[in-house]
């Protein structure tokens, strides 16, 4: 039987094992460094922490959850929708909690994945699926002396909920989807802030409201109501997306409404001109929050705008030599979001290293296979991430994709499926050529494009393009080499 070993428990290794369950397959195991499912909202548990993509389209298409409790989802109802669907699709036999997966090596005469996990058990596997997700590994920035700090230091992905900020002077460095969420939620509770901002984001109002019992009735008893819901909203994002690849004009509504929230929250001009972007409208993140200006408007907060130079035991120094004294720093400073399997070491055909592979930038067809590693899949891969919409939608064609592949292996019987280069680089010349001309390659700064500015996050079409395009295998693309094996494998699920 073909086994499948699954390397995380978010939102897309949970996905994809519970396909793999509907589909008929049993021999697999999720390898979950954690204690608990979850990905990244598992992690993410700071004050405020909530998703800005609407709940009823930021759930699994097969798992409708007419009980949300607002339009925008909070981080424990999204861990509890995560945890539940894991239970009424039967996979949490299928869960391995506390087992990170330290490097994977192909085994090219078995045809096998030999897993090493943390602790020194080693186990195979036909397949395997890696789920690191994106914005799971946090960015510590490189700022001089922050290890001397004599306070209390953390980043908001591993925030410390025994540490009581109540009348303490805060620093919060950095201005992202993180700190736009935490910094309003905990203004209030403390004495002193100042939240260092590199530059200004883009951020929309959020329409935000809470679903009174009679909406949830709706939703769980009429038929088609959810549905309805999900395919407007999905029609929203869908319909804002050209704008991003490159019809600017599009966007003008965002930049109008970005603006007026500006002005309405914000009446110091001289603050209101430090919140004013001066990216295009985005070129980063688009952030949603109807009361981050509010926060940073209020007495307590100062806005600051010089360049962070160093860290001391006291506080922050910014580069014309002030030093602000604070008790807690907290960084707002986002993931390593180019280091799609990290921390896992992962080996192909001839030993060559994945990191080796991805030498000139991340890159994967489809933003799921790599030649050179073959029976490797990768969820929420390079160029799957979209700058408006849902992830869920790309990771569900993922899963079907994923699907696919496994069903062929399993009809052809020992086997081993490789991307074939020259596919690779015609799929990443084509992507690379279309990215250049959206409003993500007009020069900001975001955690979407690298060092060297290739952008190695986001998909550049639509999502129905990319729903086409993994609708099936496309057997050119492919190389299936049989296998000779001396013995059936030991189920990676009885490993």
């Amino acid at each position: 039987m073909l086994s499948v070993a699954i390397v995380g428990a978010g939102f897309s290794g949970l996905g994809m094992a519970i396909t793999l369950k509907r589909a008929g397959y049993d021999d697999f195991v999720v390898f979950e460094k954690g204690d608990r499912v979850g990905g990244v909202w598992r992690e993410n548990s700071y004050p405020g922490a909530a998703c800005d993509v609407p709940s009823h389209v930021y759930s699994y298409s097969f798992a409708h959850n007419p009980g949300w409790s607002r339009r925008f989802g909070p981080q424990a109802e999204i861990l509890a929708y995560l945890e539940g669907c894991a239970q009424k699709f039967g996979v949490e036999s299928h869960l391995r909690f506390g087992c990170e997966v330290r490097a994977a090596a192909f085994d090219e005469a078995a045809g096998r994945w030999r897993l090493e996990l943390a602790d020194g058990e080693t186990c195979e596997a036909d397949v395997l699926v890696t789920a690191c997700g994106q914005l799971n590994v946090p960015a510590w920035p490189r700022i001089l002396g922050l290890e001397s700090f004599g306070g209390t230091l953390f980043h908001s992905a591993r925030w410390e909920h025994d540490h009581d900020l109540s009348g303490e002077r805060v620093a919060v460095i950095g201005t992202g989807a993180s700190a736009i969420q935490f910094v309003p939620a905990i203004q209030p509770r403390v004495s002193r802030m100042h939240v260092f901002q590199r530059s200004a984001p883009w951020v929309m109002p959020k329409w935000d409201v809470g679903y009174r019992r009679a909406a949830r009735e709706v939703f769980a008893r009429v038929p088609g109501a959810q549905a309805a819901a999900r395919l407007g909203m999905w029609s929203f994002f869908e319909a804002a997306i050209p704008g991003l690849l490159g019809r600017e004009a599009l966007l003008a509504p965002f930049a109008w409404s970005g603006k007026a929230l500006l002005r309405w929250q914000v009446r110091d001009p001289e603050l209101r001109e430090k919140l004013t972007p001066k990216d295009v409208v985005g070129c980063k993140r688009l952030l949603i929050s109807s009361d981050w200006y509010r926060a940073i408007a209020q007495p307590n907060v100062e806005l600051v705008t010089d360049g962070v130079r160093e860290v001391t035991a006291r506080g922050v120094v910014t580069v014309d030599g002030t030093e602000r004294e604070v008790d807690t720093i907290i960084l707002g400073t986002g993931f390593r979001s180019h280091d799609f399997v990290a921390p896992m070491a992962v080996a192909g055909l001839g030993g060559r290293d994945l990191n080796e592979a991805w030498g000139a930038g991340a890159r994967a067809y489809l933003g799921t296979a790599v030649a050179g590693f073959p029976n490797l899949f990768l969820m929420y891969g390079p160029n799957t991430n979209l700058g408006a919409g849902s992830i869920i939608y790309m990771l569900e064609c993922q899963m079907r994709y994923v699907l696919r592949a496994v069903e062929a292996l399993a009809r052809r019987g020992p086997a081993y499926l490789d991307v074939r280069p020259e596919a690779l680089d015609t799929f990443d010349r084509e992507l690379q050529d279309r990215l250049a001309g959206t409003v993500w390659q007009t020069g900001c700064a975001s955690w979407y494009v690298d060092e060297s500015g290739r952008n190695t996050n986001n998909w550049p079409g639509l999502q129905l393009e990319y729903r086409r395009r993994t609708h099936r295998l496309r057997a050119a693309d492919w190389r299936l080499v049989p296998v000779a094996r001396e013995a059936d494998a030991v189920p990676v699920a009885a490993a």
